[in-house]
């Protein structure tokens, strides 16, 4: 049995090893961020990072009145809001939702079918309020969270990239999906005006400065992951036209497909990039976002499965199914605090078929979880840096309070992640500049964010 543990602990030490992000090596990650980001605001396609133009020039203030829509469009469901926003005493005064499915044969059919449902539903949303003066003299204005790859062209305008997810539907690609649904709404009798096509990541940057004008950045840690900023528009060279009267653009970096050669990558890291849907693609995202946790903890225990007999006779069918394991899973595992680490053995045994394992085999599993997620934690803080730094944010000497706005179940839910995340931050930044830094959980970007957006960029704004 000790060869057994011996071949097993040289499993974790080597891991621990290749995961490992000493403060050095995480600010050369936060450099070649920067780097990556100044390429990529210096022109199209320049840079890993695709850093996109929002056109979101104007985030809400916080003043913002009336009434206000947004459609959250990302996955199989919908959502449609409504918010009343009534200036700085009540702020959201009123906010309903409603969440809709999509019928399967819509996804992939063609794309009249799929806005033409859309515009239906808004239209039952409409319908619902009854009598509303506010729109007798007024058009109402839609804030549309659209979470596919699309080309932005204006504040309300962008062409569709290609679709991912379970969405199929060709004669949408290239087209323009505001004027797909503005097309929609007319033909379903709705009166109604996209003010603002959106992302998430911009979303939750919006959501967090109507409650905090100190935000600065918003992140996302989730299942995904994305962060976008504030930039001043001056400092956007590939930007054309005139400069916004703000003086500010918000970029969405699209961080998850950052690559650089510091990054501490595995071979399970490699192994699970060449499995995957798009090889090559999405490096970053792969070793920080919630999606991927759980599949590098079990590959790390199917290579020790294979190299020794630790967890006794174990049918390997389980341990060999991709994405068995999930990040709740790891999460549960690692903030296990039972003596015997009950819940360690009940994941290995209901996930895994692993049985009977001995306390000593639970620490090590706890361990794996514990380095694969400070890794991730890591990561994603050293990106956080190469914002602020791009922006001058939070260093030596800037007294200014600079508030990170963050999203995502990864972040809500795992709080071994979000500590091991805020305590990289100080030790990067150093105790003096991490003072004026601060961290918020901000939800519902993609719904409210939206919404909000729509209020700032509102036509009837004096």
């Amino acid at each position: 049995m000790v060869a057994e543990a011996a071949a097993a602990e040289r499993v974790v030490a080597e891991l621990r090893e290749a995961c490992a992000a000493p403060p050095a090596r995480l600010n050369d990650v936060a450099a070649a961020m920067e780097a990556e980001m100044r390429a990529g605001l210096r022109e199209e396609g320049g840079s890993k990072i695709k850093m996109i133009i929002s056109y979101v020039d104007n985030l809400p203030t916080g003043n913002e009145e009336g009434f206000f829509y947004a459609l959250d469009l990302g996955g199989t469901n919908f959502r449609v809001l409504r918010v009343q926003l009534a200036g700085k005493e009540k702020r959201v005064a009123k906010r309903e939702s409603k969440e809709v499915s999509i019928p399967p044969h819509l996804m992939s059919g063609n794309a009249s079918e799929l806005f033409g449902f859309i515009a239906s539903a808004l239209a039952k949303v409409i319908a619902e309020e009854g009598r509303n003066d506010v729109f007798q003299d007024k058009q109402r204005e839609l804030g549309f969270t659209f979470s596919f790859p699309v080309r932005q062209t204006s504040i309300a305008s962008g062409t569709l990239i290609k679709w991912t997810k379970a969405f199929s539907i060709d004669d949408a690609v290239g087209e323009d999906v505001v004027a797909e649904l503005q097309m929609a709404m007319e033909k379903h009798g709705v009166d109604m005006r996209v003010s603002a096509l959106i992302n998430d990541t911009v979303g939750t940057l919006a959501a967090g400065r109507y409650n905090d004008e100190d935000v600065v950045i918003g992140v996302i840690l989730g299942t995904g992951s994305n962060a976008a900023y504030v930039e001043e528009a001056s400092a956007i060279p590939k930007f054309e036209g005139e400069l916004p009267k703000s003086g500010n653009m918000v970029i969405n970096t699209e961080w998850g497909n950052f690559y650089s050669s510091c990054l501490p990558i595995t071979e399970y890291d490699q192994a699970l990039d060449e499995e995957s849907l798009n090889p090559g693609e999405q490096i970053f995202e792969k070793l920080i976002s919630g999606m991927y946790l759980g599949e590098i903890v079990r590959r790390v225990l199917l290579k020790i499965a294979s190299q020794s007999t630790l967890f006794g006779k174990v049918n390997h069918t389980k341990l060999k199914t991709r994405f068995i394991l999930r990040t709740p899973d790891i999460s549960a595992m690692h903030h296990d605090e039972t003596p015997d680490l009950r819940v360690v053995a009940e994941k290995l045994a209901d996930n895994l078929k692993i049985k009977d394992t001995s306390l000593e085999t639970r620490k090590m599993v706890v361990e794996i979880c514990d380095i694969v997620t400070s890794r991730s934690a890591r990561l994603a803080a050293a990106g956080i840096v190469g914002i602020l730094r791009k922006i001058g944010r939070a260093v030596p000497g800037d007294e200014r309070r600079s508030v990170i706005a963050i999203d995502g179940g990864l972040f809500e839910h795992y709080p071994e992640f979000r500590q091991c995340l805020e305590s990289t931050l100080v030790e990067l930044l150093g105790e003096e500049a991490s003072r004026s830094l601060v961290v918020k959980l901000t939800k519902d970007g993609s719904g409210l964010g939206a919404a909000l957006i729509a209020a700032a960029h509102s036509q009837y704004q004096h």
